[in-house]
């Protein structure tokens, strides 16, 4: 039978696709050294520096979106760019890696994964959405980016109409995005 650590783990990781940090076990009073044990009792697996994954809870499809929001140990990344577009099904774009985009201030003082690209931005509030929990640049943000970093116009032209077409972008916002984005 569980215990009340791996309890409030639970509890917290339902929320985050069965991920949880040491931070975030730390304030719900879980030292570190108790995740270690349940990692060597096979009930968490250690999966980077300060995250943890709970062995029996459901893998989702999205889970390595998840994965890389919470990499970035002390505070959690956004996932933006190209990986947003794929979240959020709006163009063909096939990213091999995933984009997340943490705090301007925030420096990352351990090697970045391969499969991870990291960008530094502060982002509002209004310019975060959530899909499936994971934090994700809103449509309009994720089209904004996509363009600075010169994604190609006819990928940019696709998530534009997608996301007008799916609900996501108003009519407004999408010309006003074609204006600003694609040459004419």
């Amino acid at each position: 039978m569980p215990g009340i650590a791996y309890r409030r783990l639970f509890d917290l990781a339902a929320g985050q696709q069965g991920y949880v940090t040491t931070a975030q076990a730390r304030a719900e009073g879980i030292r570190p050294g108790t995740l270690a044990m349940m990692a060597s009792r096979g009930a968490v697996e250690r999966v980077s520096h300060g995250l943890y994954r709970l062995r029996h809870f459901p893998l989702a499809a999205g889970a390595s979106y998840m994965e890389a929001s919470l990499w970035p140990a002390g505070i959690r990344g956004v996932i933006s760019h190209e990986s947003a577009l794929a979240l959020y099904e709006i163009s063909d774009v096939n990213p091999s890696k995933i984009h997340v985009t943490v705090p301007g201030v925030f420096r990352v003082r351990r090697r970045v994964p391969d499969h991870l690209v990291i960008h530094h931005a502060d982002l509002k509030e209004n310019e975060i959405d959530f899909v499936d929990a994971v934090p994700v640049t809103t449509p309009e943000r994720t089209i904004l980016d996509c363009g600075a970093a010169h994604l190609g116009p006819e990928l940019i032209r696709q998530a534009i109409d997608d996301g007008e077409r799916n609900g996501l972008l108003s009519r407004r916002t999408a010309e006003v995005l074609r204006t600003r984005l694609l040459p004419l």
